[in-house]
């Protein structure tokens, strides 16, 4: 079946660590953000803000605080997406409400919403031959980088985004076959097992290849070391010095 060419593009989608040194034109950047608030958003709250960090101090502090990831420091446009919750509340709390802030829903909703409004960003990027990586580094320490972009109460940043012109150019990495994530009706995971152990196998290829033979390993055996110990236990501090209280 021939698809189209949006669902050929969101197929096609690398992450890109090495960039040009062209810059994004201001036009093109701005339409960016613009798709990216077209995106679905919870009872129209919009409860997201990005950040471009400009700063050269900044970006640099920003690459160590999230892992020593370099790129930050040398793409074109850097991005932190904040879930924002202080606007909306406060919003509705100048138009006469009585506003109960912290709760967990509101969590939810500003996290969720953060995230289609990137994804947004993410395609119309690429449509326009653009290259970018998340940065999930950014939680590594979020209150250094809060303090940094002058983040207030009720506002954490979610990710980053590098954003560039590519200068290298990666193959897609695979992905579980659809049937290991569609189900139909119910949950049911009978063959998950097999399906899991065969994906193993290209993704041990993928690496192999990748690497010219120096990386021999499996989806499994990557997820290890995001299982085997606490991941971030200092989010739920953090979140609840931001304000949210999640009751």
């Amino acid at each position: 079946m021939t698809m189209n060419p949006t669902i050929n593009l969101l197929k096609s989608h690398r992450s890109i660590r090495k960039f040009t040194d062209q810059k994004i034109p201001r036009e093109l950047f701005v339409e960016l953000i613009r798709a990216g608030q077209s995106a679905a958003t919870s009872s129209h709250v919009q409860a997201y803000s990005v950040i471009r960090v400009v700063n050269p101090e900044n970006r640099q502090k920003i690459a160590e605080l999230a892992g020593g990831q370099t790129y930050i420091a040398e793409c074109s446009d850097f991005l932190v997406f904040c879930a924002d919750m202080k606007r909306s509340t406060g919003a509705a709390e100048r138009a006469g409400a009585d506003v109960v802030r912290g709760m967990t829903e509101q969590l939810v909703v500003a996290s969720v919403d953060t995230a289609l409004m990137a994804q947004n960003v993410a395609i119309a990027a690429e449509s326009e031959g653009l290259g970018l990586c998340y940065i999930g580094g950014i939680r590594n320490n979020p209150a250094e980088i809060s303090e940094i972009l002058h983040l207030p109460e009720h506002v954490y940043p979610v990710f980053g985004m590098c954003l560039g012109y590519p200068d290298q150019n990666p193959e897609v990495k695979p992905r579980l076959p659809a049937e290991t994530i569609l189900k139909e009706d119910y949950y049911q995971d009978e063959q998950d097992e097999a399906q899991i152990a065969d994906f193993d196998e290209t993704m041990n290829k993928y690496y192999l290849e990748r690497t010219g033979g120096n990386k021999d390993t499996n989806w499994s055996e990557q997820l290890k070391p995001l299982f085997t110990s606490k991941l971030r236990p200092h989010m739920k501090n953090f979140l609840q010095a931001k304000g949210f209280k999640m009751q």
